[in-house]
């Protein structure tokens, strides 16, 4: 079901300078700023409506934590339960995934989060998907050395064609669940579509990789 067009979304996203930082590209190369503190950068790539987002913020305030949504009817939903939430170790950037390194500098990231995202199942699409090799590259141009991609998913095709790039690009496979939900991983935050799908009997894929220092 599409969602209805928010012409106030952007109005309100500009009233919360606190949690959605308006200009990211000022922060290149300098995101502890925005945070007023050194503690490690996670991003999650397509944030959504923010449950994930917010839940792990919650649970590790000395993380910093930046949720990157494209669309601004959705990100206004995360910002609602950001708001609710009152955490200040989170912020989030209305922005597109493709321009990550107009934002962000080698180093400021040290770990990403890739939930749930759209699986452009088909050919022509391959480059849109965000484990494709050019989106992994862009990655590793942000992130410290040995930092990792968290990745869910409940769609299979995705799953293994990700997995596939992942080792094509050279990155080291940590961590694979292919049933999350009855895996002996503890701490997992689910987050709106996890939930939807795991209620269907979908079962949940999971995978933890790593950048090593070989290019």
């Amino acid at each position: 079901m599409r969602m209805r067009h928010k012409p106030w979304a952007k109005d309100k996203l500009a009233a919360y300078p606190q949690f959605v930082v308006g200009n990211p590209i000022e922060y290149k190369g300098n995101w502890k700023k925005a945070f007023g503190n050194d503690n490690p950068i996670h991003i999650e790539v397509g944030t959504g409506k923010g449950r994930f987002i917010t839940e792990m913020a919650k649970a590790n305030p000395s993380i910093n934590y930046i949720g990157i949504e494209l669309s601004e009817r959705v990100i206004v939903a995360a910002l609602d339960r950001l708001i609710e939430a009152e955490v200040t170790n989170l912020k989030l950037i209305n922005f597109n995934a493709e321009n990550l390194e107009d934002c962000f500098a080698k180093g400021d990231v040290d770990q990403i989060y890739l939930n749930f995202s759209d699986p452009w199942p088909k050919t022509r699409h391959e480059k849109r998907r965000l484990t494709y090799k050019t989106f992994l590259a862009r990655y590793e141009r942000i992130l410290v050395d040995g930092g990792e991609i968290h990745f869910k998913t409940d769609n299979r095709s995705l799953f293994e064609y990700s997995l596939r790039s992942f080792s094509e690009y050279g990155l080291l496979l940590t961590n694979v669940s292919l049933d999350l939900h009855n895996s002996d991983f503890e701490g997992n935050i689910m987050t709106e579509y996890e939930e939807k799908f795991s209620k269907m009997g979908h079962p949940i894929y999971r995978s933890e990789v790593k950048y090593q220092n070989m290019k």
